[in-house]
């Protein structure tokens, strides 16, 4: 008698609602719980200004609503779909094109905001190339330096490194022009952390750690004596991030509202909606600043509630990535995290002064459609590399048993 190939049954996404006891609610729980209090904490932030304004209250509370269900369909998506499709010739190829026109096209006809030339607009959407960069990068240098490793070779010995780091310096060069001084440090970060993760060697380490930042501030340090950014925009954030009550009344004002709203929230806050700084005394309440405005309603207790959410999400990340056999997968894990944690360290330095003003969100919190996707996005991913490994450790610990079709 013949028999019947036995075969693992592929996930197709129409079962996965089947498979959902895979699921990393770890990774899932922390992601829902961050979306809904940064839809809360947008309307809270935005509604009495846009009221003043004449504009709907519920404006700003619609559109991240749907951003929130659009990152959770991303989630969903990204958590049931093959991961080689993300490895392919084909898919590589043509996102570094994309991602190459968006990045050129930006400078062309991009929206200016705050100084930086980095916003496509259509029509009611905005598009930030620069984040969409950073999951491209991971995604991107992640397979070129396990396909390195898998050839016998290190990373940065091979051949193979030209190509890709030649893409990302010029992907780099191209954000900083914008300039977007925070998308670039924040892309350079997930680059360094990849580069270190996958092909670790003292003498490089040091000198990502400690040549670049010098070289960096000696570059700006010349720049602002010589003039070059006299009068501009990232040079007033620069004084005000030096002497912000100096400069009280006009570039330091956001800085110092920011230090009002944080010493009147205390530790338990003033209470939801019942803040005074985001009546038009802190610019952009629900964006770069909405961590102030969760300290002045909120309190010390919700700012370390959300803070500990998204520690929890990082570590599960991180977690994640130790626990895989795929250095491909290890790699996409390590880059996630650097991008969380770089993004919240900017935007929590810049709330409290001790970094200059960015202009980088708060992740899941602030406002922005191009933020939350690409974020829910990486989760998603992560989430697939989690379920994985949880159907192996369940394959592991009992036996196969086929089904009438002759699968597993």
């Amino acid at each position: 008698m013949k028999m019947r190939k036995l075969r693992l049954r592929r996930l197709p996404l129409k079962s996965a609602w089947h498979d959902m006891r895979y699921w990393d609610y770890y990774l899932l729980v922390p992601f829902l719980v961050l979306c809904l209090a940064g839809i809360i904490m947008v309307y809270s932030s935005s509604a009495g200004i846009e009221m003043q304004n004449g504009g709907s209250p519920q404006g700003y509370l619609v559109k991240q609503s749907i951003y929130a269900i659009v990152g959770m369909a991303c989630v969903f998506f990204f958590a049931n779909l093959s991961m080689k499709h993300l490895r392919t010739r084909r898919f590589l190829r043509d996102s570094t094109f994309i991602m190459l026109f968006l990045l050129l096209f930006v400078l062309i006809v991009g929206r200016a905001v705050n100084g930086a030339k980095g916003w496509i607009s259509l029509g009611p959407i905005n598009i930030q190339p620069a984040e969409f960069c950073k999951l491209y990068l991971i995604l991107y240098l992640a397979d070129r330096m396990a396909r390195a490793r898998q050839s016998g070779s290190h990373f940065l010995d091979s051949g193979a490194a030209a190509g890709p780091l030649l893409f990302a310096g010029v992907f780099l060069i191209l954000i900083l022009v914008q300039p977007d001084t925070g998308g670039f440090a924040i892309n350079f970060a997930i680059i360094a952390v990849m580069l270190l993760a996958c092909d670790f060697r003292w003498g490089f380490g040091i000198g990502l750690i400690v040549g670049v930042p010098t070289v960096c501030y000696f570059l700006l340090e010349k720049a602002i004596e010589s003039g070059l950014f006299h009068g501009g925009y990232r040079a007033q954030r620069f004084i005000a991030f030096m002497n912000p009550f100096g400069n009280a009344s006009g570039s330091g004002s956001q800085l110092v509202n920011s230090y009002y709203a944080i010493s009147n929230g205390g530790i338990f806050g003033v209470g939801l909606g019942n803040s005074i700084q985001k009546m038009g005394y802190l610019p952009e309440p629900n964006t770069d600043f909405i961590m102030s405005i969760v300290s002045e309603e909120l309190g010390l207790v919700g700012v370390t509630v959300i803070l500990g959410l998204l520690l929890c999400l990082i570590c599960r990340i991180i977690l994640v990535g130790v626990r895989s056999n795929s250095l491909y997968q290890t790699l996409i894990c390590y880059g996630t995290a650097t991008f969380m944690i770089i993004e919240t360290a900017f935007n929590i330095g810049g709330v409290l002064g001790l970094l200059p003003i960015t202009g980088v969100t708060f992740p899941f919190i602030s406002y922005g459609g191009s933020s939350m996707l690409v974020l829910s996005s990486a989760v998603g991913i992560i989430m697939n590399i989690s379920i994985q490994q949880n159907k192996g450790r369940l394959q592991m610990g009992r036996p196969f048993v086929a089904n009438e079709r002759g699968n597993y």
